[in-house]
Order: structure tokens, then sequence, then C-alpha cells
């Protein structure tokens, strides 16, 4: 399951705290490993020694969370994380949104635009302004018929199973779209997912979010606290990479969640 070595991006900033907190709180869902880093450029001789400085105020805001903390030369934040993560085999890359951005959205800086695209690893956001809830209450998919969509769905159903929380597959129905045909592909996820995990009825669930656009049609369903959102990458990724399509991109800067977007061939 995801999260067995989570990698979380650490700055000065309260995207870095973000990043922190939601990384700590996915470790204590699954029990897995955390790594703590802050990449510095390599062409500055004081800057490893700031990057340790950092990092002790990231192990201090951890307080007593067990992790490793590394210091990491890079000449981009993004790819000093992407390589930092296949180097250490962490599966998740878990960053924070830059500040300025509305609070409870996820805004895309340059870190996360170059992990939403060339990512080897599951990429996870935290909203601005995101505080842990006490639990996970639910996963849900994004849902389109399609065989990363389909990848996304049995990863998420086995990590519902495994973590004893329900399921919710959403598709997206924009403006004057056929409904029958989603409906359809929703009867086909649910099988999926009610093949790939022993989920009880009452916690397997589809739904269609309809609205004018994709931020009309996410505010339409509900979103309680606790929500994770798992989109699937672009069909235009390469196998094992991330890439965030336009749609996709919408739903995650709409989403009022933090939200994981897997790379191609996950599984």
């Amino acid at each position: 399951m995801i999260g067995e070595h989570v990698l979380a991006g650490y700055a000065h900033d309260a995207g870095g705290r973000e990043a922190l907190d939601l990384a700590r709180a996915i470790v204590a869902l699954t029990g897995g490993r955390l790594t703590v880093a802050h990449v510095h450029p390599p062409d500055r001789p004081a800057a490893a020694g700031e990057a340790r400085t950092l990092l002790d105020q990231a192990a201090a805001h951890l307080d007593d969370q067990p992790a490793e903390y590394v210091a990491h030369e890079g000449r981009s934040v993004g790819r000093g994380l992407t390589t930092l993560a296949s180097r250490i085999g962490a599966d998740l890359i878990a960053v924070g949104s830059p500040e300025g951005g509305a609070r409870g959205r996820i805004s895309v800086g340059a870190t996360a635009d170059h992990l939403l695209h060339s990512a080897t690893e599951a990429v996870m956001l935290a909203p601005f302004g995101y505080t842990p809830p006490p639990g996970l209450h639910r996963i849900t998919v994004m849902y389109v018929r399609r065989p990363q969509a389909d990848e996304a769905v049995l990863h998420a159903a086995e990590a519902a199973e495994k973590l004893g929380v329900p399921l919710r597959l959403v598709t997206l129905a924009l403006g004057d779209a056929p409904k029958g045909p989603l409906y359809d592909d929703l009867a086909l996820a649910i099988r999926l997912a009610s093949d790939a995990a022993k989920l009880p009825p009452e916690a397997l669930t589809a739904e269609l979010a309809e609205g004018d656009d994709v931020a009309d049609a996410l505010g339409a369903i509900d979103w309680p606290e606790g929500e994770l959102l798992v989109c699937a990458s672009s069909e235009d990724a390469g196998v094992h990479r991330v890439f965030l399509g336009e749609v996709a991109l919408k739903v995650l800067r709409a989403a009022p969640c933090p939200v994981t977007v897997l790379p191609r061939g996950y599984y």
C-alpha cells in the first residue's frame, strides 16, 4: 500500500509545515517510514549548513515523530526530491502549497509543477492552510474509463480495505454531456473495486459530480473532513511517471482536501 515510505519536502514556510503535517498523518495511518528533506542549491557554500538548520526546525515541528532528515543537493527542488525518493525507496512525495493561495485549496508552485509532470513516485499535495483531521474519513477516486483510472480504483480499494474506510468513486458530468455512458462507467468501476477488495456494500459508493465546469461539479458533492482524493496520471504520462492532464489539474486546484496523484502503471 502506498505510504510505506513517505518523503516530505520541507521549506521554511507554511507550505513546508503543512507538508510535514500531511506526511505525519499518512505514516500514522500506514505505519510507514518518514523521511524529511530540504533540497539546497549546489553552488552556494553556506547552503548545506542552512539546510541542516532548517531540518532542525522541521524536527522541532514534528516533535517526537520518528523520522530521518536529509539535506539533499539539487539544482531544482522538484528534481531533487524525485532523485532522492528513488535513491531511498520512498513511494510517496508529500509537498505543501505556496503561501498566498486560497485557503483550503491546492496551489501549484514550481516544485509541485515539476513533480506533477515527471515524478516517478506518487505525489501528494496539501491544501494551503491544511490542518490534519483526527483521522481518515473516506477515500475518493476521480474516475474516467481508461486503464490508468482503473489502476487507481484497484489501488484505492485495497487501501480502503486495509485502512477500514469507505471508498467513493466520482465521475465528472460537465455541461450537457450524456449521463448514461457515465453511469455505465461508474458501474464498471464499482465492479473493479468489488473484485479488488472486500469492502462492505455500504462502504462502496459512486456518484456523478455535475456542473458547468470542474469547480462547479466538485462543489456540488460533499467533502467531509478527513477526505483524501486520488487521481490517475494522464495517458500521456510515461510508464511509471506522473503526468497530470488539463482536467485533472483543474480537479486538483478545486479539491478541498489533500490529493494524491499516482504514476502511470503504478501496479
